[in-house]
């Protein structure tokens, strides 16, 4: 869904030129810079299976890659592509049920050259195997990536089927990796027991600061089973902005170098060691250049994200 309007650290356009000149896309992350003056590198997770690295903070693309072909209408997609990819992102991610967003992705990724830079992951969501197998394969033609980086069975739809295709897709390496796919928390046993009993690479749930039921059950448990963790609705469909609307971010927020709510709240899914990207979706330069800077510089501790749990509680 669309990012809520989350104000990042504002600059004058004199000052941003100036900001721009001297550092790039660091400036407006609030992000230490080299000796050289080049952005630090975003911080980056390990996926368990196979200890390749994956930047923390991903691209969705529900609701905002939905777009008529109009080169005019795709320009600001086209700019936060750029940008996401500029900034030190890599997973973007996103499905059939996205409307035209596959095709968009891949379309403008093809056009700024970033294809193999990208780590692309989608999702199958369908029933029966041979439909599956159809959309799998569009799904990678729009996307302009083969092999694929990352399929997921979408909200488990048909999940034993797909499964299976997607085994023996990985066997033969038209994929790289396997994952399943859920957004709601009444999910969360048919996601356990799957996490459990089956061979998978990544789960994608919903978890931020007002709703933590996955760090209960789910994210232990994908620790121990060394499965990646992609967390979507990391703003609750954007309810937390409108719960810390005319707040101010507290003082504190200083000590784990956040400059915004909206690092904030991605800043304490992060935290949580089982996480391995969090997937903000957003049109908006100005949204993502925030999203983004919560990928760099200190995370809270664990005392930390319990005082911030007891602050947005207050609030809410």
């Amino acid at each position: 869904m669309e990012d809520y309007p989350h104000k990042p650290q504002s600059y004058s356009r004199r000052d941003a030129t100036k900001l721009i000149a001297a550092a790039g896309a660091s400036a407006f992350l609030n992000t230490p810079i080299d000796s050289l003056g080049a952005p630090a590198n975003m911080l980056v997770r390990k996926i368990p299976s196979t200890n390749e690295p994956l930047p923390v903070v991903g691209l969705g693309t529900w609701q905002t890659f939905d777009v008529s072909p109009s080169p005019t209408v795709r320009a600001p997609l086209k700019e936060v592509l750029r940008q996401f990819v500029a900034m030190g992102g890599k997973l973007i991610d996103s499905s059939p049920m996205y409307g035209e967003s596959e095709v968009v992705v891949g379309d403008l990724a093809d056009e700024l050259k970033v294809i193999k830079k990208l780590f692309m992951a989608t999702k199958v969501w369908t029933q029966g195997r041979q439909q599956g197998i159809t959309q799998m394969e569009t799904s990678m033609r729009e996307m302009r990536r083969n092999p694929l980086d990352l399929m997921q069975i979408h909200n488990l739809v048909d999940w034993q089927t797909h499964l299976a295709t997607l085994r023996q897709w990985k066997a033969v390496g038209r994929i790289r990796y396997i994952g399943i796919t859920h957004y709601l928390v009444s999910a969360f046993d048919n996601l356990e027991k799957i996490m459990r009993s089956e061979s998978i690479d990544f789960v994608q749930l919903n978890y931020n600061i007002t709703t933590r039921e996955a760090a209960n059950r789910l994210l232990p448990l994908a620790q121990d089973k060394n499965i990646a963790v992609i967390v979507n609705r990391p703003f609750e469909s954007g309810s937390l902005f409108s719960a810390v609307k005319d707040k101010p971010l507290p003082e504190w927020a200083r000590e784990f170098d956040c400059a915004s709510w909206g690092q904030f709240f991605l800043k304490y899914i992060l935290a949580h060691p089982a996480i391995t990207c969090v997937i903000p979706a957003t049109s908006k330069i100005k949204h993502l250049t925030d999203n983004m800077g919560a990928g760099y510089g200190r995370l809270p501790d664990a005392a930390t994200r319990k005082r911030m749990e007891q602050y947005i509680e207050k609030l809410i």
